[in-house]
């Protein structure tokens, strides 16, 4: 889902002081990031905290039916991730949603229920336990924001390995590669129950998706038609929100990190999972890290050295 990100790509391309001034006035803004007693100290580099959000605040009971998304109020996330630039990468880390953590105050649970507990402010402090990353900046995407991005751009090409039919997210996709709305888009990236990865297929799919928004958005018939240009931007900015700190200057600076890993510099990879599905009580079914292979990731991390990928998709 966040995908939606990379609409400040194109912002960034098309440069021009008319253009940063509008940008900067559509920013907003949300109280995520705050000090509190045992905070992980500043790194080296900058940790962007990229989360997607499924509430359904924003959307009627027609778009809720629509985009499969159903009527449940409790704010979850279903895309967490941690962006990373520095002398090295820039690298992009997938915390799956099902990952079992420590919430702080909340005991042990699922990492997407720190936001349901806390918003972002719980979520961001829940990974900076969890990874002993200091989170630096936040940027948040809503559900309605990744379908007007992608219908602003008029679709982005998907490839499946094989079928993919879902009737909770509404995926019903044959093997090959589709030119796909953003009510398509959507379901592609939040089918996890049909598939037989479970939230770990669907982290996959969501990076994919972040590849051919890059690859849409990037075409000369984006960036050189201002009436394309400024529908996509504006899409990508009206379902953004970031960090009391964060403007444009750093957005821009994220987004061109973004495009780096879209174009296959740096990495992506997942948090490295010990044991899927395990079931543990009232949180359901969870995932366990690779305790080991998390902390070399994390601990490169803090360091601004390359991170180990292997045994990581």
């Amino acid at each position: 889902m966040l995908a939606v990100l990379l609409a400040l790509v194109v912002l960034a391309a098309a440069g021009g002081v008319a253009l940063y001034g509008w940008a900067a006035e559509r920013v907003r803004h949300a109280g995520a990031l705050a000090d509190y007693a045992g905070r992980p100290p500043p790194g080296k580099g900058t940790n962007w905290l990229l989360i997607g959000s499924d509430s359904r605040a924003a959307l009627s009971p027609e778009q809720r039916k629509d985009l499969h998304v159903g009527n449940d109020t409790v704010r979850n996330t279903d895309t967490i991730m941690v962006l990373h630039s520095g002398r090295h990468g820039p690298y992009l880390v997938s915390l799956p949603r099902d990952s079992y953590v420590r919430v702080p105050g909340h005991g042990r649970a699922k990492i997407n229920a720190a936001y349901a507990q806390g918003g972002p402010r719980l979520l961001a402090r829940t990974v900076e336990q969890a990874t002993g990353l200091r989170v630096d900046r936040y940027a948040e995407v809503n559900f309605l924001g990744v379908v007007r991005l992608v219908d602003a751009l008029g679709r982005v090409r998907l490839c499946l390995d094989r079928p993919l039919r879902d009737a909770h997210s509404g995926a019903d996709f044959a093997a090959g590669c589709h030119r796909m709305d953003g009510r398509q888009a959507l379901a592609f990236v939040r089918a996890r129950y049909a598939d037989p990865q479970g939230d770990l297929g669907r982290v996959k799919r969501q990076r994919q998706l972040i590849g051919a928004v890059a690859e849409e958005m990037l075409a000369p018939g984006v960036l050189l038609d201002p009436s394309r240009l400024l529908p996509v931007g504006g899409a990508g900015l009206s379902a953004l929100a970031v960090d009391n700190a964060s403007g444009t200057p750093e957005l821009l600076a994220m987004a061109w990190s973004m495009k780096e890993v879209a174009q296959g510099g740096g990495a992506a990879v997942t948090v490295p999972v010990a044991a899927p599905g395990v079931a543990m009580g009232a949180a359901g079914d969870v995932l366990l890290w690779n305790t080991d292979g998390a902390n070399r990731i994390f601990g490169a991390l803090r360091a601004d050295e390359a991170i180990p990928t292997s045994g990581t998709d």
